[in-house]
């Protein structure tokens, strides 16, 4: 029998209703404690919507690369493709930096970045009390001193020209945040913006970079590099993407 599904912890995650017979035989292959039917991420707080098909519990600890990540995933997101994209944040920092995650969530980037790059700090904002929660279970779970969790929108955070890398790690409407984020960089040295959206194949090598250049040219920065990398299709012609961005500020 083939069934497509993530192990989180003990709990797997599937796209479809499954029989009776699908349930027993996941049950019996991964020795899970819960089955639940993963639907879609809704609204600003990236609620999950979900179907419990086996068991009761939604509440585990799972380990990624090294990682120990606490989740309910009755109430918070999981991003079951971006598996890659956090093994290559964990090592894109350096001791050096400061870091700003301004869609932090339960901690996806922030932790295996400060647990592997170990950059002096990094702010971690979630708007979501749920997820912040997670986030800061999981700083005490990975026995992180670099991470500072702050329960926000991201907007509202009063910090200005204080970090070498800004990640943002959501889709959809991630350009209405790209001010915010040019706030958060730093001024008088090279800084990296890592943008995410949701875009048509046709448009994808075109639009974001447009709209990070005119962010850019709207606060005095200068784009001087960016690449491209494809995380993973989000619909018929359409990828979820992330942008490198380097960046400094003009004279």
């Amino acid at each position: 029998m083939t069934l497509k599904y993530q192990k989180i912890g003990d709990i797997v995650l599937v796209k479809k209703d499954l029989t009776d017979e699908e349930i027993n035989y996941l049950v019996d292959k991964t020795k899970c404690k819960t089955i639940v039917k993963y639907d879609y991420i809704k609204g600003d707080m990236r609620k999950p919507t979900i179907k419990i098909l086996y068991g009761t519990e939604t509440e585990t600890i799972h380990k990624e690369h090294g990682c120990l990540f606490k989740i309910n995933v009755s109430k918070v997101m999981w991003s079951m493709g971006n598996i890659e994209e956090r093994k290559r944040m964990a090592y894109i920092s350096n001791p050096d930096e400061t870091v700003v995650d301004m869609f932090a969530g339960i901690g996806y980037f922030t932790i295996p970045m400060a647990k592997y790059s170990k950059p002096k700090k990094i702010y971690a904002i979630e708007i979501n009390p749920d997820s912040y929660y997670y986030l800061c279970e999981n700083v005490k779970l990975n026995r992180l001193n670099n991470v500072i969790p702050i329960l926000s929108d991201n907007r509202d955070v009063e910090l200005k020209n204080v970090a070498d890398r800004v990640i943002m790690g959501y889709v959809l409407k991630t350009k209405f945040f790209l001010d915010k984020a040019f706030e958060f960089l730093k001024e008088g040295k090279k800084c990296t913006i890592h943008y995410h959206d949701t875009l048509a194949e046709k448009i994808m090598n075109t639009e974001p970079i447009n709209e990070i250049k005119h962010h850019a040219e709207k606060h005095g920065y200068e784009l001087l590099s960016y690449k491209i990398h494809k995380i993973k299709k989000y619909a018929p012609g359409v990828w979820h993407i992330v942008v490198d961005a380097e960046l400094i500020k003009n004279k």
